[in-house]
């Protein structure tokens, strides 16, 4: 009898020693999976929120030395003409720094590169016991490395770099979760640079574009001046008021000290004339009808000026004028000018040109640079004043120019601000489905075997329930182990720890549905879907930012879904548009926290709330400026109405009316690049045909209403499909 009760405890104490090993060993692999899935959200977190490379590599090596508890982990970029070097590294205190050591020959030899670019992982658990080659032992050596784990960055088909981990205290085997670990954030490393290369070329395509806006810009005035100039003529016959129109105008944009239109007398062979017209600094001697009389003038300059000569004086006292030309211009204390002759007649007037006159711009101060654009608007000008009555067909071509030149401008900075956001879409996009689908696989094992292991355990636990009733007074070292394990307390907190893991699976797999749904990667395009499942999925992501933090009560969401219809919609677009609205909530809702509590203020509870429902009023476009209240479930209505608002702290009158402009953000550096709502708006009014408005102030919270057709017109939904890719 001794003997087999021996044998039963025996068998009873390596079960539940089995038991237990299983429950540690799973619960660290979920463990890990779940530290391992916080630390790609946190860089995931980091590479949305930012566009600096160096801090988004720098947090993936600091992550990956905390989950791998290794002393070193870098990131090495290879350079195509230089020798590549360690640009990020995260070390415990007692291993030396590599930051920004190059490549010593031999560490990287062609072969083993080539392996890289193939996507090969070198695995060293030992270097005293790995084939190297002399060079790279002894830089090993040098660095106190005797393990380490190489995993390659690849962006697009070439090999930018390796993320590398190391060991120096000790060798190392690494494991299988490990490498697969290494090569997940080799992954988003490989998307971080690629976005940064993005967001590279859109600086500098924006440095370009800014500088030919600076340039458009400037033609933009001088071509509405001259188009002013243009109107006055075109609107006044009065040469007198033409032409005091025409010197202001040119003074003020040229920015110089006179202009002044000077006049032949007709009979005097180009050595007489006056100055009939002018605009002048009030400090300088005026011109206005003063005499000149240059007898060399006639014998120099006439021919030249009768075939459109232009001259373009930086100082006239290095030009090479002759004296008593030097005298006439240094008595209007004039050092530089620019003079461009006004020809009458000419092409379609049936008379050969003739020079009428000069118009004369001065630099009194200083000597000044004409530039070519200048003397390009003066010489425009000039034409138009010496063919006033002919300018119709030039007016409607400057004034085309001019509109060309608005949506040109325009067409830029729209291309730019999708460029940008649809890089970073699509990349996000792809990462969220991808963090869906790795984290799926894992999860629904384990959510396959709770079941069975909690079906084990409860046989288990009833097998030693039965030998507790029929062997009530066990050996006294049954006993005493089953006092140490505290064995009542196992036998009701097992199957207590079994359901929370159960209820940990289900979230998660629910938090991986709603990923799902929000990317929508197959659902690109228009088909009708339930706005309240899009809202509830953006929702639960957004369900960590929610919660109760410390020294925040978190944030309470009142939902007021009334009965819609399914929707023709683009969903991932619309998903994009609820969370831009309701992270903007969750921001402004936080900040607004934190600032009443500096303060010493009341707090009250910080609240989102979600109202839906059909529009009140079926084909009335103009009333959605509407009270929240009136949102009817009207199922006869074309429209259906997300109203999204909270009790935060509004926005003045000001920032509502740019909150809708692209790269305009209220937020810090590095927290937000002012596109979200830009995109939301164009996604809303542009590609789904609906309203999108902002209503709020100071102190009275901010109320988003979105108002979108439940059936898209045939021409809307050709014309969108055909650009659905930009926001995918």
């Amino acid at each position: 009898m001794a003997i087999e009760q021996y044998k039963l405890y025996s068998l009873v104490q390596s079960l539940n020693t089995n038991l237990e090993r299983q429950v540690e060993e799973r619960t660290a692999k979920l463990q890990q999976s779940l530290e391992q899935g916080r630390a790609l959200e946190r860089i995931t977190k980091q590479i949305r929120s930012t566009l600096d490379l160096k801090t988004t590599l720098q947090t993936i090596v600091r992550e990956v030395r905390h989950l791998l508890n290794t002393d070193r982990v870098v990131i090495y970029q290879f350079a195509s003409s230089t020798p590549g070097q360690v640009i990020v590294e995260s070390l415990n205190g007692n291993c030396l720094s590599i930051l920004g050591v190059s490549d010593p020959q031999g560490y990287f030899p062609d072969p083993q590169r080539q392996l890289y670019e193939g996507g090969s992982v070198q695995v060293i658990n030992d270097v005293s016991q790995f084939n190297l080659t002399l060079e790279h032992r002894q830089f090993l050596a040098a660095f106190q490395i005797q393990a380490s784990l190489i995993v390659p960055i690849g962006v697009g088909a070439q090999l930018w770099g390796l993320l590398i981990a190391q060991e120096c205290q000790a060798p190392r085997r690494w494991q299988a979760s490990e490498i697969e670990l290494l090569q997940q954030l080799a992954d988003q490393a490989a998307v971080a640079i690629q976005q940064a290369e993005l967001y590279e070329q859109s600086c500098t395509a924006a440095a370009t574009a800014t500088a030919q806006a600076q340039k458009l810009a400037t033609v933009a005035q001088q071509q509405q001046a001259l188009f002013g100039v243009i109107t006055k003529i075109r609107q006044s016959l009065d040469v007198e008021t033409i032409f005091k129109a025409t010197t202001t105008e040119v003074r003020r944009l040229l920015d110089a000290d006179r202009v002044a239109i000077f006049r032949f007398n007709p009979d005097s062979g180009y050595d007489e004339g006056t100055f009939i017209s002018e605009d002048v600094q009030p400090n300088l001697p005026p011109a206005l009808d003063s005499k000149i009389y240059d007898h060399c003038f006639g014998n120099q300059f006439a021919a030249q000026y009768h075939q459109g000569r232009i001259q373009a004086v930086a100082d006239i006292y290095n030009a090479n004028l002759s004296e008593c030309h030097i005298q006439i211009l240094a008595k209007f204390q004039v050092q530089a000018n620019l003079v461009v002759p006004l020809l009458k007649g000419g092409e379609g007037t049936g008379a050969p040109p003739r020079l009428w006159g000069l118009l004369c711009i001065h630099q009194c101060r200083t000597p000044r640079q004409w530039n070519a654009s200048e003397i390009d608007f003066v010489t425009q000008i000039a034409a138009h004043l010496g063919v006033a009555l002919q300018q119709a067909k030039l007016l409607t071509q400057t004034t085309q120019q001019t509109e060309q030149l608005a949506i040109a401008f325009d067409n830029l900075k729209q291309t730019q601000t999708q460029l940008i956001q649809t890089e970073k879409m699509s990349s996000l996009g792809q990462l969220v489905a991808g963090v869906a689908h790795e984290i799926n696989n894992p999860v629904n094992f384990i959510y396959g075997n709770l079941a069975y292991t909690s079906q084990y355990a409860q046989d288990l636990l009833n097998l030693l329930h039965l030998y507790q009733k029929h062997y009530p007074n066990p050996n006294p070292e049954i006993a005493q182990l089953a006092e140490n394990i505290d064995l009542d307390f196992l036998d009701e907190d097992l199957p207590k720890i079994l359901a929370s893991m159960k209820i940990g699976t289900e979230r998660i797999r629910k938090l991986v549905l709603s990923l799902r749904n929000f990317s929508r990667l197959d659902q690109a395009e228009m088909k009708p879907v339930d706005i309240h499942e899009g809202l509830d999925s953006t929702l639960l992501i957004l369900q960590h930012r929610l919660k109760n933090k410390p020294n925040y009560p978190g944030i309470k969401i009142v939902k007021a879904y009334g009965e819609l219809p399914l929707v023709e919609c683009y969903a991932s677009q619309l998903n994009q548009v609820f969370m831009n609205v309701l992270s903007n909530a969750i921001d402004a809702l936080e900040e607004y926290h934190t600032t009443r509590l500096l303060q010493g203020t009341q707090i009250e509870e910080s609240q989102i709330t979600i109202r839906t429902g059909m529009k009140p009023f079926v084909g009335d476009r103009e009333n959605y400026s509407m009270p929240l209240n009136t949102i009817q479930n009207n199922a006869s209505a074309e429209d259906v109405v997300i109203q999204i608002s909270d009790n935060g702290p509004g926005m003045s009158q000001m920032t509502k009316s740019q909150i809708f402009d692209p790269f305009f953000t209220t937020k810090p550096i590095g927290k937000g690049t002012g596109l979200g709502l830009s995109i939301s708006y164009q996604i809303v009014v542009e590609k789904h045909g609906g309203v999108f408005q902002c209503f709020s102030k100071p102190g009275e919270g901010t109320e988003f209403w979105i108002e979108i057709p439940t059936r898209q017109q045939a021409c809307r939904a050709t014309e969108a499909s055909s650009t659905n890719q930009v926001f995918s």
